[in-house]
């Protein structure tokens, strides 16, 4: 599609003519229009890489259907709703400078309009462009506090559980493989799968012994697909991607057992894959590499395949697929097909725990404390909103979110208000070292009941030496170096002072000689914040950090944070970009109408002030 022409220009008889007498100066759609949409604007350069400049019919414009979306989570409508919006409101007309009697169209434009914005990187383009303004407003700064803080959004998909996950993979996976593979190329198994599968559902009535057994059964006919799916003269069909994410489940649920011998396969309640007396290609399945499921390795040259395989039989082997114990599964593995990326996180311990499906959001805004006049609406405004696995830590999003604001012109804050979720010995080094700081509260030491902890020793990294709560030295201090992850700690031990200690059993353990204590190299940084952090002056400082809250709050309640609209990682987070840049110009126009009326209410006292002053002078007869 090639792009119209694009003027801001109003013309006669337009919506912009008629705005002194329909629009108040405080009306939100006016200053949309005054503060937001000039801004917008400026963003057509990069919105034009995602059209092709001379070929095909002429596209709407895109500004407007930015402009729209934001408007969308500004109002809270949905697609059709905007349409019909911009057809009948005069309000989103006079915003968006569209003239009046203008054709509207369909709601899949704003459809394919985001799908745009997703093909070509742009999903942040409507939250920077509205950061960029608010810069330039001089409402942020590029170097601002800020606060930051994570919640999560529930995915638009079902929980499901592990037969549920893997049934519904395999009938997915048939009914892709039914549109490419003719009826005379299909295995003798295709009918019973199908007829499990497809044409049938699980019986959940059954017993737990009987949900486990049709669990493993449903792993070893997903094995048997996939075995015969990658065969030499079946090219091609392995490529799939429900057959991929078949594999990939398969991988995350089930181990298969290579060579297991039939006796063992019975003790262990295993399932023997049907058709294939001999050993699968590998045992770890669903990893890249020749021992995948949907490995390229040639039939003839696989383990058990080529020659000397036709004796296997004889010696008793069988290919066995063995469920994984819960402690095995991984956190990022798929829990529902129909959206890979929504992952497994659990918040909150005890009464307080919290499951979900879905993504993590990492907000971050300014942290302003200047003390606001009575109705004053917030001066904060977000400069950062990233959404990623759930599954994933908060100091992941955090390096994820400095990313991101460095793309957009941020510098790092100078001050960083956080919970204790972001606070590590690490994280306060590094900003020491750089001169900034975090405000947050550090994790106490682990501690056993009735047992000393790693807080109540004395301990001096710097000049290796520890003292313990008895006030003895420590004999010997070594240093530890993880090379995999690039970590340092020292481990201090107190071999002959523990022998004759009066406090021993508080703290050398059962079966112990004596006591040894291991902490890492920034030690001494993270115990200075826990002695800081019961200071009421670090409390003091701490109440910055909840008004983000407060923040969440507004984003889940009033712009529907909470739910993913779509499926997949790439659509939430074009949703929660737009929902940022809607709830920034909530908060500018609300803040820029509070100061016209302060403005005006000025102006009438200032106008009742000068008639009183003008009566008094005049002289009475």
């Amino acid at each position: 599609m090639s792009l119209p022409h694009f003027s801001t220009q109003g013309e006669l008889f337009s919506t912009a003519g008629l705005s002194a007498s329909l629009f108040a100066q405080t009306d939100r759609y006016r200053l949309f229009a005054k503060l937001v949409y000039p801004h917008l604007a400026r963003a057509r350069a990069k919105l034009e890489k995602c059209y092709c400049a001379d070929n095909g019919r002429v596209a709407l414009e895109p500004v407007l259907l930015l402009g729209v979306s934001i408007l969308q989570d500004l109002d809270g409508v949905p697609d059709r709703q905007a349409v019909e919006m911009l057809r009948y409101h005069a309000g989103w007309n006079f915003a968006l400078n569209r003239q009046l009697g203008d054709e509207v169209f369909h709601p899949t434009s704003l459809v394919n309009f985001r799908r745009r914005l997703l093909q070509h990187e742009q999903s942040a383009l409507g939250f920077a462009s509205v950061l960029e303004a608010l810069i330039e407003a001089g409402l942020v700064s590029r170097q601002s506090r800020q606060r930051l803080d994570s919640t999560q959004m529930f995915a638009r998909v079902a929980r499901m559980n592990r037969l549920d996950c893997v049934r519904e993979s395999l009938r997915l996976a048939l009914q892709e493989l039914d549109g490419v593979v003719g009826v005379e190329a299909r295995p003798g198994f295709w009918v019973r799968l199908w007829e499990r599968y497809v044409e049938s559902q699980a019986d959940y009535r059954a017993s737990a012994e009987a949900l486990g057994r049709k669990l493993g059964e449903a792993g070893a006919d997903a094995w048997a697909l996939l075995e015969w799916v990658r065969g030499p003269e079946r090219e091609g069909w392995a490529a799939g991607v429900q057959v991929q994410l078949l594999a990939r489940v398969f991988g995350e649920q089930f181990d298969v057992v290579r060579g297991q011998p039939t006796a063992l396969a019975q003790e262990k309640e295993v399932v023997e894959v049907e058709g294939s007396p001999t050993p699968p290609p590998g045992s770890e399945v669903g990893t890249e590499g020749e021992d995948s499921p949907l490995s390229a390795a040639p039939l003839e040259e696989r383990p058990g395949r080529g020659a000397g395989a036709s004796d296997q039989p004889e010696l008793g082997f069988k290919s066995v697929v063995v469920p994984k114990g819960k402690g095995q599964l991984d956190s990022d593995r798929v829990q529902n097909p129909h959206d890979a990326e929504a992952t497994y996180a659990v918040k909150g311990q005890g009464a307080q725990k919290k499951e979900h499906i879905g993504f993590k959001i990492q907000v971050a805004e300014t942290a302003n404390d200047a003390v606001r006049a009575p109705g004053e609406p917030t001066r904060n405004y977000l400069t950062g909103i990233v959404t990623h696995a759930a599954h994933e830590s908060d100091e992941v999003g955090e390096a994820k979110m400095e990313q991101e604001q460095a793309a957009m012109g941020m510098a790092k804050p100078p001050v960083q208000y956080v919970d204790g979720a972001y606070v590590s010995a690490e994280k306060l080094a590094q900003a020491q070292a750089e001169g900034r700081e975090i405000i947050g509260p550090a994790q106490p030491a682990p501690r056993k009941e009735g047992r000393f902890s790693v807080e109540d020793f004395a301990i001096n990294v710097e000049e290796r030496q520890a003292v313990c709560p008895a006030g003895k030295p420590s004999t010997q201090c070594s240093r530890l170096e993880e090379q995999a992850r690039g970590k340092v700690s020292y481990r201090f031990e107190f071999s002959t002072a523990c022998h004759e200690c009066g406090l021993r059993k508080r703290c050398v353990g059962e079966g112990q000689r004596h006591r040894t204590v291991v902490v890492g190299e920034h030690h001494s940084v993270l115990q200075a914040r826990r002695q800081e952090q019961q200071t009421d002056a670090f409390k003091q400082r701490m109440k910055q950090r909840n008004a983000i809250e407060g923040t969440q709050s507004e984003l889940v309640r009033g712009h529907g944070l909470r739910r993913a609209r779509s499926r997949g990682l790439a659509k939430a987070r074009l949703q929660n970009y737009f929902i940022g840049a809607a709830c920034n110009v909530k908060r500018w126009i609300r803040h820029e109408a509070w100061k016209l009326r302060q403005a005006a209410s000025a102006l009438a006292v200032a106008a009742v002030s000068g008639d009183a002053a003008v009566g008094a002078a005049t002289p009475v007869n």
